[in-house]
């Protein structure tokens, strides 16, 4: 093939691609969306991701609910996750069903109720959101219809709700989740704990060194809640740990699998090339959402 014809084909088939993706049904991003919260309160921002035909049909449709990562917000799995996109090829492509998918703002909190019991995310995620999202939008409400994931922060949160509110939902993602073993947090370089990873916004700053291990801190650790919880409850739920290969988060994900292993917990777990990066979080979402959808179907 010489160069010229080598040149065209390559442009045409970048044209076709381009064309083809442009005729993928997009649905419909909404930001920057208020709720008002008496347990925290203030106002939570939150992100919403309807299917393209949500406004022109009658039809209820499954939930995923997104945490986002530490010092991200409400709009970072559509800024730089592409989310929305991500969903509408796989929808276009009937790789996934039909789904909506929700994002909150959860700051600095860890999505946990912290130790002084000044912050109660998670009170406010149960209590308030949830039930406000799904009375205002076509949302089906059981169990098996409702997933959750997160990355970094938020594959923690995502892995904490599973595990402690089982019969919510059917399916837990985890991506590069915060998970930390007991000498990890036990050897914690206190500006990491307190600002870098900010754990001390929800596990008390003023701790150090073996005193970081309170109880506060088990109740809320994956590492310990699915040694010490109903082992039928958890296994209700079906759980996909996703952590890159150069991921500083590697020893917990690690850990979380060999003891998943152990307690005979089925669970998708992958390793991939990588570090905690949008760029690797991008490429897995999709499978993360099949995951999911085989649930919904």
């Amino acid at each position: 093939m010489n160069l010229r014809l080598l040149f065209l084909v390559t442009g045409f088939i970048i044209f076709l691609s381009v064309n083809i993706y442009s005729q993928v049904p997009r649905g419909i991003v909404k930001e920057g969306l208020k709720i008002q919260s008496k347990i925290l309160g203030k106002e939570v921002r939150y992100t919403i991701y309807l299917p393209d035909d949500y406004e022109t049909s009658s039809r209820y449709y499954p939930v995923v609910y997104m945490l986002h990562g530490y010092t991200d917000n409400d709009i970072a799995w559509i800024q730089f996750g592409e989310a929305n996109a991500t969903a509408d090829e796989g929808i276009a492509q009937r790789e996934i069903p039909p789904m909506i998918l929700v994002m909150p703002d959860g700051g600095v909190s860890w999505f946990i109720n912290n130790y002084n019991d000044s912050v109660n995310y998670e009170d406010f995620f149960f209590k308030e959101f949830i039930p406000y999202i799904e009375s205002h939008y076509r949302i089906l409400t059981e169990k098996r219809y409702r997933a959750i994931a997160g990355l970094s922060m938020g594959g923690y949160g995502a892995l904490v709700y599973a595990l402690k509110h089982p019969d919510m939902f059917s399916s837990c993602v985890a991506f590069s989740a915060a998970v930390f073993t007991d000498k990890e947090i036990i050897d914690m370089q206190d500006d990491v704990w307190k600002k870098g990873l900010g754990l001390g916004n929800a596990f008390d700053p003023s701790l150090e060194g073996k005193d970081r291990i309170t109880k506060q801190f088990k109740d809320n650790n994956p590492l310990y809640l699915f040694k010490t919880l109903d082992i039928n409850k958890i296994k209700s739920v079906r759980y996909y740990i996703d952590c890159g290969d150069n991921d500083f988060l590697y020893r917990g994900n690690s850990a979380l699998h060999v003891l998943l292993r152990d307690l005979d917990i089925p669970h998708e777990y992958r390793v991939r090339g990588g570090i905690h990066s949008w760029v690797y979080w991008r490429s897995g979402l999709l499978n993360g959402l099949k995951f999911i959808g085989e649930t919904f179907h």
